[in-house]
């Protein structure tokens, strides 16, 4: 949408370096295409919220099958190579490190338990096993990667010349982002000023929301099946199409820039670190899980398919599908 002619930056904010971000002028520039995006967003989020809530959606899983799914996502996925590129691009060292890292942390030491400290009402003070490397494979391997960055740049091995090669991969380059954040920032509906709507961009924003629509069926039936959970009944996609139409409704009232939709690249996650366990949300992940029933092993991937009592406890007799 912001491609469109209309929209073109003016010439004189190409040069980042002559631009005074602080002006009016530049923050009326960008401030007026976050209005026409959220405007386009709102409209669009409805048509989804219609569709999911009146079961259009359930209704049309009749024609939506993996002939469907599987070239709708490769269609969403295959633009993002070029921003991969770029971004991995920056140093091919640092980048292949990472990936290797998160191979070798998902792959071949997922099984390997890290004794811990914790504390519990029966054994107070003890250690106990935490999968360490099957539950952050991608942030061990962005941490590490982080601080071998750190050392390269404190060291002055990364080029200290802007245009020269693997610059970007020093950890300095925006050092002052911290320090010119303000502390605090309470976003509300219509921070940038009243949402624009346009024809043009409402449906373009509507062929994103129909491909995001089917691209989430697919999720939904690609995580049902890594939890080893049965195939999700049509009124609970339903649901989630319509919450998804509700997000993106709220995120274009709020000005994100952005809608909400099930992202593949989780479900992904979702198959390299094999957690999925809903409890990971409300206990911490190197805390004693009661419902191993006092073994001393936490963060073990698994996902609790169980019924509860009337007064909200946990069935023990119920089936545990571990990962």
């Amino acid at each position: 949408m912001l491609s469109l002619p209309s929209w073109k930056c003016p010439e004189w904010t190409l040069n980042a370096s002559q631009v005074n971000t602080s002006s009016p002028e530049f923050i009326e520039e960008w401030q007026k295409r976050i209005r026409e995006l959220q405007g386009a967003v709102m409209v669009a989020s409805c048509v989804q919220i219609l569709v999911g809530f009146s079961g259009l959606i359930g209704f049309l899983l009749h024609f939506i099958g993996p002939l469907t799914i599987a070239p709708t996502i490769s269609l969403v996925a295959l633009p993002l190579f070029d921003s991969a590129g770029n971004d991995a691009g920056i140093h091919w060292g640092i980048s292949f490190l990472t990936v290797f890292l998160i191979v070798l942390f998902s792959q071949y030491l997922r099984n390997i338990a890290v004794p811990v400290p914790v504390y519990g009402r029966e054994k107070k003070c003890h250690t106990s096993k935490f999968y360490l490397f099957q539950v952050f494979p991608v942030l061990l391997a962005l941490c590490i990667s982080w601080l071998f960055c750190f050392v390269l740049t404190v060291t002055n091995t990364f080029p200290v010349a802007p245009t020269a090669y693997g610059y970007q991969a020093r950890t300095d380059t925006k050092s002052n982002v911290l320090s010119q954040a303000p502390w605090f920032r309470f976003p509300y509906p219509g921070q940038w000023g009243l949402p624009t709507v346009s024809l043009a961009g409402v449906f373009g924003i509507i062929a994103g929301v129909i491909s995001s629509m089917v691209e989430s069926v697919g999720d939904y039936y690609a995580c049902a099946r890594l939890v080893g959970a049965p195939p999700p009944p049509k009124h609970a996609i339903n649901r989630g199409i319509g919450i998804e139409g509700l997000g993106c409704l709220l995120a274009g009232a709020w000005g994100t820039g952005n809608g909400t939709t099930s992202y593949s690249e989780n479900v992904g996650a979702l198959g390299i670190t094999r957690f999925c366990t809903s409890s990971c949300s409300q206990i911490l992940p190197f805390w004693p899980r009661l419902d191993h029933r006092g073994k001393d092993e936490v963060g073990v991937s698994q996902l609790t398919l169980c019924s509860e009592a009337s007064s909200g406890k946990r069935l023990w007799d119920a089936t545990e599908t571990r990962m």
